[in-house]
């Protein structure tokens, strides 16, 4: 039977029960969480996390695009290196959004994944 890990956000499935997930939307969810997670927001941990939420107000720019891409690649090394390896983060313009896009290998299977994330509700 395979390994099955809480869902992020948390919510109940339809028996009432905390909703789980597989291992490959785990990985996702872990690396969600530590892109959308302001520095200072875990009381444990106030260092965790690269604060992607903070840069909703900032004008879009190449300058941005940069920072954004440098802090990325930055804490999910930190926090997941041994999780995933990271391979490359591309930060571009869609509009009035910044798209993070991170290409990684899983340390458990090695397998390559590409994944795309955006703020909630619009923004970064």
């Amino acid at each position: 039977m395979p390994k099955s890990y809480m869902d992020h956000p948390f919510h109940l499935d339809g028996r009432g029960r905390a909703a789980t997930t597989g291992a490959e939307d785990h990985v996702r969810d872990m690396i969600y969480q530590v892109l959308f997670t302001n520095p200072g927001e875990r009381v444990n941990r106030p260092d965790f996390g690269c604060g992607l939420r903070q840069l909703v107000f900032m004008p879009n720019s190449d300058v941005l695009a940069a920072t954004t891409q440098f802090l990325v690649q930055g804490a999910l090394q930190r926090w997941l290196e041994d999780v995933i390896q990271v391979e490359q983060v591309r930060v571009t313009f869609k509009e009035e959004r910044l798209v993070v896009e991170v290409v990684y290998v899983r340390r458990d299977t090695g397998r390559r994944q590409h994944d795309q994330f955006l703020a909630p509700g619009g923004g970064a």
